[in-house]
């Protein structure tokens, strides 16, 4: 019952937003790009997604999932798949790729270090393997947290684990991004999928504009997330300001994301 609620939620608030397709007599001023989307179903993934279906710039949208997402869009195509440590079967599918949004993510309460770090850390680098070793350069943008450890020797399990699975992207053969947003307040019908954070943003949700202009530098929204992360998979000359830093907190993803 609950799945299909947010399947119904979620295919009026990106149907929604469908634009229409480009007249051909007007070229479009950017690049365009292929994209796959890891987690759409998530809160986080939501807007990803939709920043993907709105920009002009993206043709094609590749969503990987273990289910449905209930969603229509011309750019969009679904393939269902369970074991992200085992992408031999979708190969011929990840070619042609400019850019991996890695949206996957599960919460560390009630999980020990090994069930954490399988789906964070070994299903991550499974997915960047995959997917750079058939889009060699392949832009990959991962969705971290404010207080990852990078040194990986920290007292929090979640903070080392992220902070290993960081440091292994970033010494691979791709252009990675690491994204380390703070409070993030959904936007346009995404909802996380833990039940504890859903009720933390019904109740902290019409706080979100006093909590921004308190703390600027650790707060942004599911748009600004998905939206940043698009800029950072278009070429150099074509983001805002040019080049960006390797990781990105709150802060960043809100300029790139304005």
């Amino acid at each position: 019952m609950g799945a299909d609620v947010d399947r119904e939620r979620r295919r009026a608030t990106i149907d929604a937003t469908a634009i229409p397709r480009a007249r051909p007599s007007t070229p479009s001023p950017e690049p365009h790009v292929n994209v796959v989307v890891f987690g759409a179903s998530g809160m986080v993934g939501h807007g990803v997604l939709r920043a993907c279906l709105l920009d002009p710039a993206v043709t094609s949208v590749l969503v990987v999932g273990r289910g449905p997402l209930g969603v229509t869009h011309p750019k969009l195509r679904e393939v269902i798949h369970q074991d992200l440590t085992d992408l031999s079967a979708l190969s011929g599918q990840l070619a042609g790729l400019d850019a991996c949004f890695f949206c996957v993510g599960v919460s560390a309460a009630g999980r020990t270090e090994a069930e954490y770090t399988r789906v964070t850390h070994d299903f991550t680098l499974a997915v960047a393997a995959a997917v750079s070793r058939r889009n060699p350069g392949i832009t990959f943008a991962y969705v971290s947290g404010e207080g990852t450890d990078s040194t990986e020797r920290g007292r929090t399990m979640w903070a080392r684990v992220k902070g290993r699975t960081e440091n292994a992207l970033l010494a691979m053969e791709m252009d990675a991004y690491m994204f380390r947003p703070g409070y993030i307040q959904p936007r346009h019908g995404a909802v996380s999928r833990t039940p504890a954070y859903r009720v933390m943003y019904t109740l902290t949700s019409w706080l979100y504009p006093l909590l921004h202009r308190i703390a600027p530098g650790h707060t942004t929204t599911t748009e600004h997330l998905g939206r940043a992360m698009l800029a950072v998979a278009r070429p150099p000359a074509a983001r805002p300001g040019g080049a960006n830093p390797r990781v990105l907190d709150s802060r960043e993803i809100n300029r790139l994301g304005a």
